[in-house]
């Protein structure tokens, strides 16, 4: 009997040594298997973010898990330090030629770091569904005398042909532009009674060129030298959820500039800057903006457009359920004398305003000078329609001001449920209208009476070739 106890503890021991063993062997070839693998392996879980820490950690190395994850190119891989101190450029420009050439790859700006990158454009084309993810923060050197010479002064990060792309993240790109607003750009004498000119390039922060379908979401950027975002030349573009912050006497910080751009999308978003929240330039159509809350600032404006006897086109432009408040001008169209071109079919929809000095402006004598005299040519202004607009206007100007040019007249502007009331006092100041055609829908207040009636005669008579 006491044999037979020996024989099954025998039997059982050399059986379990051979599963152990077995399983070893197994585990052993699968991570063997696993971090063969190159960064963009297949595998579904996302990876955790690093915890936020004043003390940056170690960079990943390929034994580590962020090696294994479908597609995600952490900058610290590529040498990126993240103290807020080290220059990473060269680093971010591995991680994107990296990122930029896997499918649906994913660029991650690690939380909990401060990255410093200096002057740079990322070009595409790239593999379609590309991620910048900024759950970190990005910023560039501090101020123009820490900016290399030999880089541009004009831009920060540049988007170049790329198509596809997601900015996306919690994160913050801190633009530092403190020491930029202060530069002596206006002329200014030296000792011996020359004037001279300081130089006054300062840098767009975030600049996309000739890129398509682009999506920027949830991204909190401040202080820009100059503006925030720009879109040159681009098609597709949705904006939303983001969070713009300067302060308001923070010179050319526009928030959104968009240029030669079509089928564009701002929405819910905050913008509070030192120009205005959002501009539309030359060659933009079909342009929604909804959900905006804006100031202080210089309001959503459409232009300027027309300098430097310029052709400017634009249709399509709706701008509605939104917020201005605290800024210079509310819903603004701005021209130069002697441009030409056409703007059309414009409409500004539900839109509060808060202690607005302009609430409605069209401004055909946009003029940074004091010649602002009149010319035989403007951008003709047609099809444009205020709807729902309400709230408080600063009184220091009229609520409603319609400029429009000695030669060629606005046409066809709408105002329906306008109700604009002093925000302060009970001064009820006239609108002002000069050469504008138009009607009225509903009564408005304070009571419009300026307009004029039909369609003027140059219009009718004249082939303008407008757009």
């Amino acid at each position: 009997m006491a044999t037979f106890r020996g024989f099954l503890f025998v039997f059982y021991l050399t059986f379990g040594l051979m599963i152990y063993c077995g399983e070893a062997r197994y585990h052993h070839h699968h991570k063997k298997h696993k971090h063969s693998h190159h960064a963009s392996s297949q595998i579904s879980m996302p990876p955790s973010l690093p915890p936020e820490t004043s003390t940056p950690g170690p960079a990943p190395s390929p034994d580590d898990n962020w090696n294994n994850y479908t597609d995600i190119y952490d900058v610290r891989m590529f040498g990126a330090v993240g103290d807020g101190l080290t220059d990473d450029t060269e680093a971010f420009k591995s991680a994107w030629d990296s990122a930029c050439q896997a499918d649906s790859g994913t660029l991650l700006v690690p939380y909990g770091y401060t990255f410093m990158i200096q002057s740079t454009i990322f070009t595409g084309p790239c593999q379609t569904g590309l991620v910048f993810q900024v759950d970190g923060t990005i910023m560039p050197p501090d101020g123009p005398d820490s900016w290399p010479k030999n880089n541009s002064r004009r831009q920060w990060l540049v988007f170049y042909r790329v198509n596809e792309m997601s900015l996306q993240g919690g994160g913050l790109i801190d633009g530092r532009g403190e020491q930029w607003w202060e530069l002596p750009c206006k002329p200014h004498k030296v000792a011996n009674g020359t004037i001279v000119r300081a130089p006054c390039d300062s840098p767009i922060a975030i600049r996309f060129f000739m890129s398509n379908n682009l999506t920027v979401q949830g991204i909190k950027i401040r202080n820009s030298p100059q503006f925030h975002f720009r879109f040159d030349n681009c098609k597709n573009v949705h904006i939303e959820s983001i969070h713009i912050t300067a302060p308001a006497l923070s010179p050319n910080t526009d928030g959104i500039h968009i240029e030669n751009t079509n089928n564009v999308e701002i929405y819910n978003s905050v913008i509070s800057n030192g120009d205005d929240c959002v501009s539309i330039g030359a060659g933009c159509y079909d342009v929604d903006i909804r959900n905006v809350t804006c100031g202080p600032g210089h309001g959503i404006s459409i232009g300027s457009l027309g300098n430097h006897n310029s052709r400017a086109c634009l249709s399509n432009i709706t701008v509605r359920d939104s917020v201005i408040k605290n800024s210079d001008n509310g819903v603004r169209i701005k021209t130069w004398q002697g441009g030409s071109g056409a703007v059309s079919g414009v409409t500004f929809e539900n839109i509060h305003m808060d202690n607005v000095r302009n609430p409605i402006i069209i401004d055909q004598f946009y003029c940074l000078s004091k010649d602002c005299a009149n010319t035989t040519s403007a951008v003709y202004l047609s099809d444009i329609k205020y709807t729902g607009i309400k709230g408080t206007y600063d009184i220091r100007s009229p609520p409603m001001h319609f400029a429009c040019s000695d030669s060629i007249p606005c046409t066809n502007i709408t105002l329906s449920d306008v109700e604009l009331l002093p925000a302060i006092g009970d001064v009820v100041l006239d609108p002002f209208c000069w050469n504008a055609y138009g009607e009225l829908q509903t009564l408005t207040i304070p009571p419009v009476s300026c307009l004029l009636e039909g369609i003027p005669r140059t219009i009718l008579e004249n082939d303008l070739g407008f757009c």
